[in-house]
């Protein structure tokens, strides 16, 4: 077990968006997090990765994952029209938590972040500036920078916003190999379908009760809801 959410109560100072929050997340796991708009699907993230505190319960990690070995990639990223980095140094400055010590970057830095531009097909973008990047183009520079941050885990929040139909697909066949190659995933995304066929568990935020299972628990879940509505329109 990577992470666990032990009872996790998640929101802020003053609001509290979701209760009772109970998770194991596995070595090589693939979650996908479900919801509704505002249930807490992003705040369910931040939690994850430290930027938030839980409110109540608790979340225990195992001693080989620290928050900032998680790569994160956040729903919006604001950058200046001025912004100088090439697509090349932006996906290097994912390696900064190499470094330790050393205030450069060595070979080893610059060709690692080079195979991971090759991953997601973005080498050809390496000396173009990021600011003149399309919005698709420049959230898979993004995700490859959070792919050269991470040790384990790679969390995504809504990856696929600004992609045209065919890098969509694209993206999660990429996804799914990566985690065919051990790395732990876990993704808010609103394409229902897609991640029913690619997860191994499904998380669905909802501030009453949160979902916690398989695909396929999931769907028969799905079913029992919509029989039962049914039968009281019936």
């Amino acid at each position: 077990m990577l992470i666990k959410f032990d009872n996790v109560q998640i929101g802020y100072v003053n609001k509290v968006i979701c209760n009772n929050i109970n998770l194991e997340i596995e070595d090589g796991d693939y979650i996908t997090v479900f919801g509704e708009n505002g249930s807490g699907k992003t705040t369910f993230l931040k939690t994850l990765v430290g930027i938030i505190p839980e409110l109540k319960g608790k979340i225990i990690y195992d001693k080989s994952i620290d928050t900032k070995s998680i790569g994160y990639l956040p729903q919006s990223i604001n950058v200046r029209s001025d912004f100088p980095a090439s697509a090349f140094e932006i996906v290097l400055s994912g390696c900064i938590k190499r470094l330790k010590f050393r205030p450069f970057y060595t070979k080893k830095e610059k060709d690692f972040a080079k195979e991971v531009m090759q991953i997601f097909n973005i080498s050809r973008l390496a000396g173009r500036p990021f600011r003149e990047l399309s919005g698709g183009q420049q959230q898979r520079v993004l995700l490859a920078r959070a792919y050269c941050s991470m040790k384990k885990i790679l969390v995504l929040d809504e990856p696929f916003t600004g992609l045209d139909p065919y890098s969509v697909k694209q993206l999660i066949l990429t996804l799914d190999e990566l985690n065919k190659q051990g790395i732990t995933i876990i993704i808010v995304s609103h394409l229902v379908s897609a991640a029913l066929e690619c997860s191994k568990k499904i998380v669905k935020i909802s501030k009453d009760e949160t979902f916690v299972g398989t695909p396929e628990e999931y769907k028969r879940k799905e079913e029992e809801e919509y029989a039962a509505v049914r039968n009281d329109i019936e």
